[in-house]
């Protein structure tokens, strides 16, 4: 969808070119920023066409059209969404275990992002980051090109697992991670992967299992599932990789915590989504550690 922004120049721009402003302060990529010079209308100061390197004042008023998006997802309401925060620019949304977050070749209609073509029509939709299928909790969208720009590896995530083992305190996982079959989505670790860091603090215990809460470095695909698994405590419920403990019915890792800067108002914004019962029911049964 058409996005218009304005932006008032500060005194710390004053004398600085266009181009500086747009990459720096507003966060446009530099793909969207040569498509928008190209518009008669995607870059005005002050009301009136301008090009990237011209320069700036302090108080300007520098306008950004976006260009109008469609998109080609299927707009199907799988299930109702769970929205955290909506604007213009972003949409925060608690997302339940049990659904994609992208159509596949098979699964065309029954992902998070069919559910966003119908809760806003038109509009593309852009996961800054991702959570597997498996996986409940926050989700951030950008609604925009120059929103997924600007948050694009901006954010902070912390997540609570429900891990195979008994573990107390804290400590940090570092293990390449690397994919041994490319037809596969299974992931393994192994010297010859990519760098991948996990740090962990243990919740609760029930003396077999530990309640965890994580924060991550980097962020490979099923990371948290594939470190716990290699120190032979799989999350709980997740079959893929090893574990034969049910329930839950899936493996039990949840986005608890979202803290990202807003790519407009430049506030730094923070979201929570509680632990979904199938998780909750288990961690009830847990003594938390002082």
């Amino acid at each position: 969808m058409a996005r218009t922004l304005h932006f008032e120049i500060p005194e710390h721009y004053n004398g600085r070119k266009v181009i500086h402003f747009l990459r720096g302060e507003a966060g446009l990529s530099s793909r969207l920023t040569i498509s928008l010079k190209y518009r008669a209308d995607g870059i005005l100061l002050n009301g009136e066409h301008i090009r990237t390197i011209d320069l700036l004042k302090t108080g300007d008023v520098l306008t950004v059209n976006l260009p109008d998006e469609t998109s080609t997802v299927p707009a199907v309401s799988v299930v109702p969404l769970d929205i955290v925060y909506e604007d213009e620019d972003i949409l925060v949304i608690n997302k339940p275990a049990g659904l994609a977050m992208h159509p596949t070749h098979n699964h065309q209609d029954d992902s998070l992002a069919n559910c966003v073509a119908s809760y806003r029509p038109g509009t593309v939709f852009r996961a800054v980051g991702r959570l597997d299928k498996c996986t409940s909790g926050l989700v951030l969208c950008a609604m925009n090109q120059m929103a997924a720009a600007a948050l694009s590896g901006k954010y902070e995530k912390e997540y609570l697992a429900l891990a195979g083992a008994v573990f107390e305190g804290s400590g940090t996982i570092d293990k390449p991670i690397y994919r041994p079959d490319p037809m596969k989505t299974l992931r393994a670790v192994g010297e010859t992967g990519e760098s991948a860091v996990t740090h962990w603090q243990a919740l609760a215990t029930d003396g077999r299992n530990t309640l965890l809460r994580i924060r991550l470095e980097t962020g490979r695909t099923h990371q948290i599932r594939v470190h716990f698994a290699s120190l032979g405590a799989p999350l709980l419920g997740d079959e893929m990789y090893g574990s034969d403990i049910r329930p839950p019915e899936r493996a039990a890792l949840h986005c608890e915590k979202l803290t990202f800067v807003h790519p407009v108002t430049k506030q730094e914004l923070c979201f929570s989504a509680p632990m979904p019962q199938d998780m909750q029911t288990i961690a009830d049964q847990m003594k938390y550690y002082k």
